[in-house]
C-alpha cells in the first residue's frame, strides 16, 4: 500500500492572548465525566419508547426542528447583551456567566421532557483570557445504548461574542450571527434528539474563548486526549443563520453588499475532517434532500477555513479526530473592524438580531433567517445521528494495482458483509462513483485508464446505513503504453491542479513512483509574464505530495496561471490553470 504526504499549509489565524495554556480542566458534574469515559450501564438510560430507526430519526429531526425555537433562543440571547469570554459572571442578567447559566437550564429543561436521560455539566478550565482566568463550557451529553456506547459524536458552537475591541466585556457585544446562531443550533438539537435513541453517545457543546484563540475547543480537545476518549466526529457550526452578504467577506466571500443566499451552505475541513465532510454531504443527498421543503446546497470547501480565519474544529482537528465546520454562504464582513471605512455586521456591536423598521419598538426585518437556520439545524441532525447509528468504519482499506484495473482488500474484523467504495478522480472533491461491494478482497475493472483515483471504503448495516468512510487510498488505473503518458523516465509527474478553474484554493499535486535523488524542489506558481507570484518548497519522496495554493498567496485578477515543479534549480514541469474568482 502507497503512503500518502501532505505538505500542509497555515491556513489560518486565531487572535490569541496572553496567558498560560489550559490548566485544571474539569467536568463539574462526576456523572458526565463517567458517561465520557464510557464508565456507566446504558441500561440506566434507556428510554421508555426506543425510537431507533434511521427513518424515524430522520423524519422526526426534519419535523420537530423549530424556526420558532431558533428565534426565541436568539431573543434571550440578545437579552445577555455581552458575552465576551472575560464578561461578568455573577451577574444575572448581564454577561457570560449569565448567558451560561441560562443555556445551562435549558439543557436540563430539555431534559426533564425526556426521562432526564440528557445530562448537563460545563466544562471548567483555568486560563488568562481577557484579564479573567477561570472559564466554562457549557455542554450536555445523551449516554449511547449500543455496542459503542464510549464514542462521543459532537455537534458545537462558540458563544461567546465580541466587539470591535476583543477584550471589550462592557459594550453591547449581541453576537447574533457570530455566533448567536450557532449557539441556537445546539441547543435546538439537544431538545429534538433527546428523545431518540443512539448507539454512540452525543454531546452537545457550547463553547467559550472561540474569538480569543479557540480556548475553550482546544480544552475540551485536551479533555479528549487526557482521557483517552474516542471521538469519532465533530460537527462545528460558526456563523451558519445570515444569508445577507456584506461589503466586505473573508476570501471566498460573497457577491457583493446586501446580495442574498438561502441555500447554499459551505462545509469547511481537512484531513480526516474531509472524509466527514464528505460523508455529511452523502447522508444529506440520500438520507434527506428529498424530503426537505427547500433544497439546500452543502458545497464542500477545499480550505479548513475561510482564508485567515479559523474555527473550533481546528483544535479537535490537531489532536487527530474527524472534525469539520458548517458556515453559511454569506457573511456580513470579514471580523476585521479594525480597517478603514469597516461597516459590517461581524465582529461589531451591529451584530444584532435586526432592527425595528417601523417605530414601534419591535424587530421587524431580521438579519438572521430563522427557516435557513432550521434547514442548517436538520442537516447536523441528520448528519450526526448517522454518525452515531452507523456501523464500525473498516479498520483500513488497500489499493493495489494490478493489470487492467485495481486490487483492493477491506480490513473488517467484523466481517459484515456488504460495503461501500467511495471513488473520485482527483480531479473533484466529491466521490464521482458509489458502489456496494459484497467481497472484502477483489478487482474492479471499470475506471477510466490513464487517471488518478481517490478510493475509500464503508461498512453498510442492515438498515442501508454505512460507516463514516476511511482514508483514502490512491493509485493510477493505467493500461499498456498509456502508463508513460502519465509517468515520465524519472517516476515524477506533476499533476494537473484541483479544481481547475478554481475560486478561493486550489491543491497542487506531485506524484513519484520511486525514490528520487535530489537536493531541492519546490513549486513555483508565475502569471502570463513569467514574474513569480509564489514558491512552496516540496519533498518528493515516493506517494502523492500536495501544496494548498489560494487567495492569500494570489490576490490577483482572474485569468490563467502557471505553475513549475523546479528540480535541483532545473523547470521539470509546468502546466496552465485558471483562476475565476
Amino acid at each position: 500500500m502507497k503512503q500518502l504526504y501532505f505538505l500542509y499549509l497555515a491556513l489560518f489565524l486565531v487572535v490569541t492572548s496572553p496567558g498560560i495554556a489550559q490548566q485544571n480542566i474539569t467536568v463539574t458534574n462526576p456523572e458526565v465525566g463517567l458517561i465520557l469515559k464510557g464508565n456507566y450501564d446504558p441500561n440506566d438510560y434507556l428510554p421508555s419508547n426506543t425510537i431507533n430507526q434511521p427513518d424515524d430519526i430522520t423524519d422526526g429531526i426534519l419535523a420537530e426542528v423549530s424556526p420558532d425555537s431558533l428565534k426565541q433562543y436568539l431573543l434571550t440571547l440578545a437579552t445577555f447583551e455581552n458575552r465576551n469570554t472575560g464578561s461578568d459572571t455573577s451577574s444575572t442578567t448581564f454577561g457570560m456567566g449569565a448567558a451560561r447559566r441560562w443555556a445551562y437550564s435549558k439543557m436540563e429543561s430539555f431534559s426533564e421532557l425526556q426521562e432526564n436521560r440528557l445530562r448537563v455539566s460545563y466544562l471548567q478550565f483555568d486560563q488568562d483570557i481577557c484579564g479573567m482566568g477561570q472559564h466554562r463550557n457549557v455542554f450536555a451529553v445523551l449516554p449511547g445504548i449500543g455496542p459503542h456506547k464510549e464514542e462521543m459524536v459532537f455537534v458545537e458552537a462558540h458563544m461567546d461574542s465580541r466587539c470591535e475591541d476583543g477584550c471589550d466585556t462592557q459594550c453591547m457585544a449581541h453576537g447574533m450571527e457570530d455566533n448567536g446562531s450557532g449557539t441556537a443550533l445546539v441547543l435546538e438539537l439537544a431538545r429534538v434528539m433527546s428523545r431518540f435513541a443512539f448507539d454512540r453517545t452525543l454531546v452537545f457543546l457550547i463553547t467559550t474563548g472561540e474569538e480569543q484563540g479557540l480556548f475553550g475547543a482546544e480544552a475540551f480537545a485536551i479533555y479528549c486526549v487526557q482521557n483517552q476518549i474516542p471521538v469519532r466526529a465533530v460537527y462545528n457550526n460558526d456563523i451558519v443563520g445570515g444569508i445577507i452578504c456584506g461589503q466586505t467577506a473573508s476570501p471566498p466571500g460573497c457577491p457583493g453588499l446586501n446580495e442574498i443566499d438561502s441555500i447554499n451552505v459551505r462545509l469547511y475541513s481537512t484531513g480526516p475532517g474531509r472524509h466527514l465532510a464528505r460523508f455529511a454531504h452523502l447522508e444529506y443527498q440520500e438520507e434527506l434532500r428529498t424530503k426537505m421543503p427547500v433544497p439546500t446546497v452543502l458545497n464542500i470547501m477545499s480550505r479548513e477555513d475561510r482564508v485567515g480565519r479559523g474555527g473550533d474544529h481546528i483544535p479537535f482537528r490537531e489532536r487527530g479526530f474527524p472534525a469539520m465546520r458548517f458556515t453559511s454562504a454569506n457573511e456580513h464582513g470579514d471580523g476585521n473592524p479594525g480597517q478603514a471605512n469597516y461597516e459590517d455586521r461581524q465582529h461589531s456591536m451591529e451584530d444584532v438580531l435586526g432592527v425595528d423598521s417601523d417605530g414601534d419598538s419591535v424587530i421587524d426585518s431580521f438579519f438572521v433567517d430563522f427557516n435557513y437556520l432550521a434547514r442548517n439545524a436538520i442537516i447536523n441532525g441528520n448528519s450526526m445521528a448517522m454518525s452515531a447509528m452507523g456501523p464500525p468504519t473498516p479498520e483500513d482499506f488497500i489499493v493495489d494495482r494490478v493489470d487492467n484495473g485495481f486490487r483492493y482488500e477491506i480490513v473488517d474484523p467484523t466481517e459484515n458483509g456488504l460495503y461501500r467504495l467511495g471513488i473520485r478522480p482527483n480531479t473533484t472533491i466529491y466521490f464521482d462513483t458509489l458502489v456496494f461491494v459484497t467481497k472484502k478482497i477483489d478487482t474492479i475493472y471499470f475506471l477510466e485508464p490513464g487517471t488518478l483515483y481517490y478510493l475509500t471504503a464503508a461498512t453498510v448495516d442492515s438498515n442501508d446505513i454505512e460507516s463514516q468512510f476511511t482514508n483514502e487510498a490512491f493509485n493510477f488505473f493505467t493500461t499498456g503504453l498509456e502508463e508513460q503518458a502519465y509517468l515520465s523516465d524519472g517516476g515524477i509527474t506533476l499533476l494537473q491542479n484541483r479544481p481547475n478553474p478554481f475560486d478561493e484554493a486550489t491543491t497542487i499535486s506531485v506524484l513519484v513512483e520511486r525514490p528520487v535523488r535530489y537536493q531541492k524542489a519546490f513549486i513555483r506558481v508565475a502569471d502570463t509574464q513569467g514574474r513569480e507570484l509564489a514558491r512552496y518548497d516540496i519533498e518528493l519522496r515516493p506517494g502523492l505530495s500536495e501544496i494548498l495554493y489560494g487567495y492569500e498567496k494570489h490576490q490577483y485578477q482572474r485569468g490563467t496561471y502557471y505553475y513549475s515543479l523546479v528540480i535541483d534549480g532545473q523547470v521539470y514541469d509546468t502546466k496552465a490553470m485558471i483562476y475565476a474568482y
